[in-house]
């Protein structure tokens, strides 16, 4: 059979990638701004443990493995648009030809995850004969495989957050440690403790500030990556049932 080009004019779908590049676009702008007037400098100088340093710095690292799995889901989503356009087209019998799925009018379906969970599903009909096909466990991999990276969103945002409460604990040691031997009949020593205590509060509140924004700004991003990503097995779990396992049953049948 022979298998026909997929027409590159197709339109391409990449809303999730846009919804965080306008949201990474805010969050930027807002940086611009609290460097403009000095903040982020200012809390570099006051926190000495680095701990704030180090929290931005996972965030911007974080932020990045964020953009790469919204490009990897959105390059699955466009293939699944085409991949539905394609088996809608011709809703007919599907085969395998070595790595390609090729459909009932020989167009040869677009590479993605679900092309791929399509050709799991021709593979097992075609071996297990005349029964039902179940794709419980099937999906149940389609899902491990595509949400599976994004657990990682939920280790940083905590990861942030723990830094955060660190750092905190830091800071009221700091702040507590020159009461211990501090001479109330002693101007100066007073003077000196007040400034110690004035630096751990500056670390406390510091730290705690810079690990909630970055906490809440990577869930935020890995929200908006989870949505797309149900949608994309939502998809996928709809067009098998609904055009390939009836097709696939009623032929074994």
């Amino acid at each position: 059979m022979t298998s026909q080009a997929l027409n590159t004019s197709f339109p391409t779908d990449r809303t999730p990638l846009l919804r965080w590049l306008i949201f990474t676009g805010v969050c930027v702008f807002g940086f611009v701004l609290i460097w403009h007037y000095g903040l982020f400098r200012t809390m570099l100088h006051a926190d000495r443990t680095y701990i704030s340093l180090i929290i931005s710095i996972l965030y911007v690292l974080t932020t990045v493995h964020c953009l790469w799995r919204t490009s990897v889901i959105s390059r699955e989503l466009d293939a699944a648009n085409r991949v539905s356009a394609l088996i809608e087209k011709s809703p007919g019998k599907v085969t395998v030809a070595g790595r390609n799925v090729i459909t009932d009018d020989g167009s040869r379906l677009p590479e993605g995850r679900v092309t791929q969970h399509i050709r799991n599903l021709v593979l097992k009909s075609g071996l297990q004969g005349r029964h039902r096909i179940d794709q419980t466990l099937l999906l149940r991999g389609l899902a491990d495989q595509l949400r599976g990276p994004n657990q990682f969103g939920s280790f940083a945002s905590d990861s942030l957050m723990k830094l955060g409460l660190l750092g905190t604990i830091i800071g009221f040691i700091m702040m507590l440690a020159p009461i211990a031997g501090l001479d109330t009949g002693d101007r100066a020593s007073v003077k000196t403790s007040m400034g110690l205590m004035s630096d751990g509060m500056a670390v406390a509140m510091y730290t705690t500030l810079t690990g909630l924004i970055g906490s809440i700004l990577i869930k935020i991003q890995y929200y908006m990556l989870d949505e797309a990503t149900a949608k994309l097995f939502s998809q996928a779990t709809d067009l098998t049932e609904v055009f390939v396992v009836s097709v696939l049953e009623r032929e074994n049948g």
